[in-house]
């Protein structure tokens, strides 16, 4: 039995659940939810939910931050660390609507998201679709769907699956056809530097492929200076030995984009990320950062 830990996390249906998901695996902890979001920090609001935990972390009101690994910044603040990612859910993006795949999706469906990466790789593939802006929480954008406001939606397969609706989910989209988020799916545990328990408690249900695959990710992520607002995906997977990432950078329009795919040893995953970043950086993918930003 691990010593009593108090989990750190934000407040909506599916935050609780994937806390409740890691503090089953603690076998001893509290959740304890952050309602108050103090930090100033811009970035979004993901960003400020983020920021929110990590001030709880500091204050020392809580022992470890339970995050969706995708919402995580690539600068971490200095008394603070990642201590452990539990075991990956589905990381794939799933499409809610009446058609089994993207070809059966009629011309001109308008299709909700809140995600710049998925716009961007929808409009790639069919920019005949209609995207629309769709924000909330899961049930809040499920809801409009069932309302009619729109005709589909493109969410997390993660979120889906950890809230029990999968079975909403029509089809997934392969990472060649729409390249995850740098971590999705994956639950990431922040710590405070220094806080050796916590740190071991978490290291203790940390799942070694699932670090693997988030470290090439982050790096990736890191070196092409994006953030969880740009429209950029990376995903790596570790299979049989070997480790492949797939990535893609476009602009929200879907009008022009980069994609590459490389493979690596498992055993330094931060450097096969970096190499993939500086390729894309040599197709241009910087540029079309820049542009995007300025969308």
């Amino acid at each position: 039995m691990v010593p009593h830990v108090r989990l750190g996390t934000r407040g909506s249906a599916l935050a609780l659940a994937q806390a409740a998901l890691v503090a089953d695996a603690l076998g001893a902890a509290e959740i304890v939810e952050v309602r108050g979001v103090r930090s100033p920090n811009g970035g979004g609001d993901k960003a400020r939910f983020v920021r929110g935990i990590e001030d709880a972390l500091l204050a020392g009101e809580v022992d470890l931050g339970v995050h969706s690994a995708k919402d995580i910044p690539s600068d971490l603040p200095d008394e603070l660390r990642l201590v452990g990612v539990s075991v990956r859910e589905d990381p794939a993006d799933a499409y809610v609507g009446p058609a089994g795949s993207l070809d059966e999706v009629p011309e001109g469906t308008r299709v909700g998201t809140s995600s710049l990466r998925r716009r961007a790789q929808l409009l790639a593939i069919r920019p005949d679709l209609e995207v629309e802006d769709l924000r909330g929480n899961v049930d809040t954008r499920l809801g409009r769907l069932a309302a009619g406001e729109l005709e589909a939606v493109v969410l997390a397969a993660a979120g889906l699956r950890r809230l029990d609706r999968e079975q909403e989910i029509a089809f997934r989209f392969d990472a060649e056809a729409m390249t995850p988020a740098a971590g999705q799916g994956a639950l990431a545990l922040e710590a405070r530097r220094g806080d050796e328990s916590s740190a071991a408690a978490a290291a203790g249900i940390s799942d070694t492929t699932a670090l693997v695959e988030l470290t090439a990710e982050r790096a990736a992520i890191a070196e092409l200076e994006a953030s969880c607002q740009t429209p950029v995906g990376v995903r790596a997977e570790l299979r049989d030995g070997r480790l492949r990432a797939d990535a893609f950078v476009g602009l929200p329009d879907g009008s022009e984009w980069v994609r590459d795919t490389l493979e690596g040893n498992p055993a330094d995953p931060a450097s096969l990320g970096r190499e993939l970043a500086e390729r894309l950086r040599s197709a241009g993918a910087r540029e079309l950062l820049d542009r995007a930003e300025g969308m």
